[in-house]
């Protein structure tokens, strides 16, 4: 089964556009749930059981120190974007280069990937 991904705000939609080109089922807050707070978007990706895409550092914080559950997983693009299509290049050449999203909290920087196993319930 084919992961699945919950593009917050923040991730223009060329980006969502290329991904779902790409064959990948994506929603998208802008679309489905504008104005959502954090803790809404991450309960969404885990009841919808998708991957959250984000360029938002405070979901670390949920994940991690708030505790939240995020067990489907969330991945962090910390790359300067200069424009739309470069996110959506960069974006879909990221997702596609990995296939074990699924339950880790990713970063995702310009040159590496670091991935951290998120909790599969609360502690």
């Amino acid at each position: 089964m084919q992961t699945r991904f919950l593009a917050n705000e923040n991730i223009p939609f060329d980006a969502v556009r290329a991904l779902r080109e790409k064959g990948y089922d994506v929603l998208w807050m802008r679309e489905d749930s504008p104005g959502s707070t954090d803790v809404e978007v991450l309960e969404v990706a885990q009841k919808q059981d998708r991957v959250l895409i984000t360029f938002d550092k405070d979901f670390g914080e949920l994940a991690f120190r708030s505790k939240h559950p995020a067990a489907s997983g969330i991945i962090l693009f910390r790359t300067p974007m200069n424009s739309p299509a470069e996110a959506a290049r960069f974006l879909s050449e990221a997702i596609r280069s990995r296939d074990d999203w699924e339950g880790h909290f990713s970063v995702v920087e310009t040159h590496r990937v670091r991935m951290r196993r998120l909790r599969t319930r609360i502690e």
